[in-house]
């Protein structure tokens, strides 16, 4: 991942020291520009994007106290550093009151300039990130939980894809987890440093979305009472997770399409070019060619975010990764469940997948008082779910035609041995001799299923 490169406006007066800033200022890995006042200063910044001003005080018209005083009206976040004269620190306590956020001396050395940017970017970003992860809960990509073939084979295809630019587009349904198999792309990625920014498309409204996603500069639309960072600006150097992708309006797809095959974006209101170099994920619960040929998707946005295609298995395809579910939700209420209520969850088939998992046993927990949870905990329509023959072979028989016998003979060895560990309440003396094998083996079976 290359890391975004940084403009740099130098403003002075003095043809020759713009022009050594500007030489500096390259040689230091930045694109620089110039100008000779603050007049000039403020055109190029409305023009495009700037990321850092560096303008000495004392010029002619519009010294660099009133650029600044100007520049804080409409440009609250640029970071602004002045060169000041020695003997001038009052003037320099100014400007720092003014929003400044650091001054060198005269005559300066060329380190010490490229250390007051360097710093000046860096507290940018990280004020910008602080407010950003305030406003969020972030997952963890860490949550994958998960044994069975088709996770297995999901989380090898992650590994696979996260060092890669390609974007992704992750289709499952409704509660399978796509926000934390993008989490997880992004920590196995080069950006895990940088930001992951998630933009559900459906639950922002439209007028709305297309601010959040493109930022607006000050005064774009009524209500614009200052510049807005824009989620693909926010996500500079990360990943942006755009889920629920077919719910975008179709316009919007649009400018969407430009920006992830040009990589510039341009805020509301404003004509100034952003350079990005962000990772895109999008994600839907829908069938995605169906959505094009409904008009959900254009053809276009589709085979652009199509590069690599992750499928993430329903729970009802996933055999006992259920109980090792389960289990991780209810280690967080420190309770456990009964024998005959993990058979219940075992036998359902989970139309809302793992959120519903997830919602069904905090509602059990807090029913059954934080102790062991048993069928009656459950709601109805999973307590009376019938255990048939093939549900106790293996619970994704019907789904996948699973005839294989070491998985049935797994799934009903494990099933056996959670029964008798929940009968001797824990004790592995007792429960191997209910199952009729010695210790020893049931502690290799807990080992190999799990289960410690």
């Amino acid at each position: 991942m290359s890391s975004p490169q940084y403009t740099i406006l130098a403003v002075d007066d003095e043809p020759h020291m713009r022009r050594l800033l500007e030489i500096s200022l390259r040689q230091a890995g930045y694109r620089a520009l110039s100008a000779s006042h603050g007049q000039e200063a403020l055109a190029l910044i409305q023009q495009q994007q700037i990321d850092l001003v560096v303008s000495d005080l004392h010029m002619p018209g519009m010294n660099g106290l009133q650029l600044l005083a100007a520049l804080r009206k409409q440009y609250e976040r640029l970071p602004f550093i002045m060169v000041t004269a020695q003997g001038e620190i009052n003037t320099a306590v100014e400007a720092m009151k003014l929003g400044a956020n650091d001054y060198i001396l005269r005559p300066f050395e060329l380190e010490a300039l490229e250390i007051a940017i360097t710093k000046a970017l860096a507290v940018n970003r990280i004020q910008l990130e602080n407010t950003f992860l305030k406003e969020s809960s972030q997952p963890s990509g860490n949550g994958l939980i998960g044994n069975s073939a088709p996770m297995q084979s999901l989380k090898q295809m992650i590994q696979q894809v996260a060092p890669e630019r390609a974007t992704v587009f992750i289709v499952g349904e409704t509660g399978t987890g796509k926000e934390l198999v993008a989490k997880a792309l992004h920590d196995a990625s080069p950006r895990k440093s940088a930001l992951f920014v998630a933009v559900n498309c459906a639950a922002i409204p439209v007028d709305i979305l297309e601010s959040e996603l493109f930022g607006h500069e000050k005064g774009a639309f009524t209500g614009a009472v200052k510049e807005r960072v824009g989620k693909f600006e926010l996500a500079n150097g990360g990943t942006l997770f755009l889920d629920e992708i077919t719910e975008m309006p179709i316009q919007l797809q649009a400018k969407l399409l430009r920006v992830l095959q040009e990589n510039v974006v341009e805020k509301l209101g404003g004509n100034r070019q952003i350079a990005l170099d962000v990772r895109v994920v999008a994600a839907t619960n829908r069938d995605p060619l169906q959505a094009v040929k409904e008009g959900k998707l254009r053809e276009d946005v589709y085979y652009r975010l199509n590069v690599i295609q992750l499928q993430i298995p329903p729970l009802r395809e996933r055999g006992d990764d259920v109980s090792l579910l389960a289990d991780y939700f209810l280690s967080k209420r420190q309770t456990q469940l009964s024998a005959p209520a993990r058979e219940c969850l075992l036998a359902y088939r989970w139309p809302g997948n793992v959120r519903e998992l997830e919602n069904i046993l905090e509602r059990a927990a807090i029913l059954a008082g934080n102790q062991t949870i048993q069928c009656q905990h459950l709601p109805a329509d999973i307590s009376q779910t019938p255990v048939t023959t093939s549900q106790t072979l293996s619970p994704d028989a019907s789904a996948a035609n699973d005839l294989s016998i070491p998985r049935a003979t797994e799934s009903i060895e494990r099933r056996l041995i959670l029964q008798a560990l929940d009968a001797c309440q824990g004790n592995k003396t007792k429960a191997a001799k209910l199952l009729e094998i010695s210790e020893r083996s049931l502690w290799n079976k807990l080992n190999q299923y799990g289960l410690r």
